[in-house]
């Protein structure tokens, strides 16, 4: 993850981390990493060429992967994170790497409830084009 604008709270923090929670999961395609990372029941909503797929996590969850060859990674940019009590946002840009080279980029949208004392991911939103910016 690219360094934040600002330095993060300790509440802030506490967000972020389910959110790389997630992307490591990804990253080392454990299900299980991104699993409990996730409030049971929610749902993941992407918008691939102007349509709109609505998946529960465990349809998320299932779906195919690159070979275990392949090298993943999702990088995300400069993070917005609001927090109100025990509800958060993290709005970021990202590139999703393959191999090490951007395969695409777009924008991520987490949404996130504290449930039991521990931030879950309650939804998880982004988009996704091939022409992406250059970042340092």
């Amino acid at each position: 993850m690219a360094a934040p604008a600002h330095a993060l709270t300790h509440d802030e923090q506490a967000v972020l981390a389910p959110v790389q929670g997630v992307l490591d999961g990804i990253a080392k395609r454990d299900k299980a990493i991104i699993r409990a990372q996730l409030l049971p029941g929610g749902m993941a909503t992407f918008v691939r060429k102007k349509e709109v797929h609505q998946v529960s996590y465990e349809a998320f969850l299932e779906r195919p992967m690159p070979p275990d060859t392949t090298k993943l990674e999702e990088r995300i940019y400069n993070p917005l994170i609001r927090v109100d009590d025990d509800i958060a946002v993290v709005w970021a840009a990202y590139d999703f790497f393959i191999d090490g080279k951007v395969d695409h980029c777009g924008t991520d949208i987490f949404t996130l409830v504290r449930h039991d004392g521990k931030w879950l991911v309650s939804g998880i939103f982004d988009n996704s084009r091939k022409t992406c910016p250059s970042r340092s």
